[in-house]
C-alpha cells in the first residue's frame, strides 16, 4: 500500500507554512491532504489562520465550501442508480420522462432561441456535453437573463430551472450546471432529496459525518472564511459581506431547506480528510477499506475512469473570459498541458491520458470555485486534496502549491 517516507512529510509541511505565512499575499490558510487506497491519511497538515486577520488557527477540524468538488459525489449517485437500472446512461426518454423540462429546453445562441436537435442524455449531463454553461463562465447566459441577472448560488430553484442550452446537447464540452440536473434526475428517481440520498447511500456507509450541503452546527463552528483576491493587486481581503454559498448556512426548518436548490454541481461543504475517504473508494475499485463496504462495483468505478469525449480531444484548451471576474480569473486553457497530448473527460471529472511527470496514465482531477483541487491516481493507489477558499477561481498561487507538495507527495512515495 502506497505511504510516503516520514522524512519528506515535515518538509512538505514546511512548505505550506511558508506559503501561509505571507498570508495576504497567499492564502491566510491551507489544508492539504493525501489518502491511499486503503482510506489512510498519508499525509494531512492544516496551516495558517481561518480567516485573514483571525487569531484563530486553521486546523483539520475546519470544514470548507467544496463547490464543484461535489460533482464527483453526484457522480457516483446517477452511477449507483444506473447498477441498480433506476437510471440509464444513454435513454434521453427516461430522461425527459422524469424531467419533463428538459423535453422543452431550448438552445440560446445569443441573440434568439432554437429547438434542441436531439434528447439530453444522462451521459451527456455527467459529461458536460448537454449544452448547458454557467453564468459566471459564459456571456449568452448573462445576454439571456438580461437586467435581471443571475446567480447561481443564491439558493433559488430558479437560476437553475430556467437556464437554456447555450449549444445543442451532445455537440461541445462546456462547463455549466449539467451535473445540477444530473443531482435533479437521482431526487426524482430515488424519492429523495439530493443531500439526503447523499447521507443515506454515500456518506453514512463511509461513517462520515462533515460533509453536507447543510452544515451542521459544529462545522459551521468551524467554518473556512471566504476571501477574494484584488483583481489589479492580487492582495487578499476577508469577505464581509456573507458567504458566497449562504442560503444552506443559514437555513434552520426543514421547510427552510426544502425550499433551496440542491446543488449537485456545487452544493456541500466538507472536512478535506474526509473528503478523502470518497476518493479512497475510487482508488480502491468501489469499496470503502475502513469500513468494508463496498460503494460502487468495480466496473462502475472503470467507466466512471473512461474517456467520455474522445472526439474532443482539446475540449480543455479553449480559452475563458469571464463575464463575471470576481468568480474567476481569465483562463487562456482550463488546463495547460502540451497540445501532442489528447484530453478526457470521465463521468464527472477530467482525465490525464497520458503519463505526466507527475500523475499516472488514467488519473480523474477536478477542483471547486473557491480553489479547492482533488485528484485520484488509480494506478499509484493515491489522491487527496488541496483546500482554500479563495475566489475568482484559477488563483496562480494556491493552483502552485498544490502541484508543488503533490509532486513531493510523489517522490516521497515508499
Amino acid at each position: 500500500m502506497s505511504k510516503i517516507k516520514a522524512s519528506a512529510t515535515s518538509e512538505l509541511k514546511s512548505q505550506i507554512d511558508a506559503f501561509t505565512s505571507k498570508s495576504d499575499e497567499n492564502a491566510p490558510g491551507i489544508v492539504y491532504v493525501a489518502v491511499n487506497k486503503q482510506g489512510e491519511m498519508i499525509f494531512e497538515h492544516a496551516s495558517g489562520k481561518a480567516g485573514l486577520g483571525l487569531e484563530e488557527d486553521m486546523t483539520m477540524d475546519h470544514s470548507f465550501w467544496i463547490a464543484s468538488c461535489t460533482k464527483m459525489i453526484t457522480g457516483m449517485a446517477c452511477m449507483q442508480l444506473v447498477e441498480q437500472g433506476k437510471l440509464a446512461l444513454d435513454d434521453g426518454d427516461q430522461v425527459e420522462k422524469l424531467a419533463p423540462e428538459l423535453k422543452e429546453v431550448q438552445v440560446f445562441d445569443g441573440k434568439q432561441s432554437h429547438p434542441k436537435d436531439r434528447q439530453i442524455t444522462l451521459r451527456m449531463l455527467l459529461s458536460h456535453t448537454a449544452g448547458f454553461a454557467y453564468s459566471f463562465f459564459d456571456q449568452r447566459i448573462q445576454d439571456y437573463y438580461g437586467a435581471a441577472g443571475i446567480n447561481e448560488f443564491s439558493g433559488l430553484p430558479y437560476d437553475y430551472l430556467s437556464q437554456p442550452l447555450v449549444n445543442q446537447p451532445g455537440t461541445v464540452w462546456e462547463y455549466g450546471i449539467n451535473i445540477d440536473w444530473a443531482g435533479i434526475l437521482v431526487e426524482r428517481v430515488s424519492g429523495l432529496k439530493l443531500n439526503d440520498y447523499f447521507l443515506e447511500h454515500i456518506l453514512k456507509p463511509m461513517n462520515i459525518t462533515h460533509v453536507n450541503m447543510f452544515p451542521t452546527q459544529e462545522m459551521k463552528s468551524k467554518m473556512a472564511w471566504m476571501h477574494s483576491r484584488d483583481l489589479h493587486t492580487g492582495v487578499l481581503k476577508r469577505a464581509i459581506d456573507g458567504h458566497l454559498n449562504r442560503a444552506p448556512m443559514v437555513a434552520k426548518t426543514q421547510a427552510e431547506k426544502d425550499a433551496i436548490f440542491q446543488q449537485g454541481g456545487a452544493g456541500c461543504f466538507a472536512r478535506p480528510n474526509q473528503y478523502a475517504q470518497i476518493i479512497s473508494v475510487l482508488l480502491n475499485d468501489g469499496v470503502h477499506a475502513p469500513t468494508g463496504n463496498r460503494i460502487l462495483k468495480k466496473e462502475t468505478v472503470d467507466m466512471m475512469f473512461t474517456n467520455q469525449i474522445p472526439d474532443m480531444p482539446n475540449f480543455g484548451r479553449t480559452a475563458i473570459t469571464p463575464p463575471k471576474p470576481e468568480y474567476s480569473n481569465a483562463l487562456p486553457e482550463l488546463y495547460p498541458e502540451s497540445h501532442d497530448i489528447p484530453q478526457g473527460w470521465g463521468l464527472t471529472f477530467f482525465l490525464h491520458l497520458k503519463q505526466s511527470a507527475v500523475h499516472s496514465e488514467g488519473t480523474g482531477w477536478w477542483a471547486g470555485l473557491p480553489n479547492l483541487f482533488w485528484w485520484a491516481d488509480r494506478q499509484k493507489g493515491i489522491g487527496g486534496m488541496i483546500a482554500s477558499q479563495i475566489i475568482p477561481f484559477g488563483d496562480p498561487k494556491v493552483m502552485g502549491l498544490w502541484g508543488q507538495i503533490e509532486g513531493g507527495i510523489y517522490q516521497a512515495l515508499e
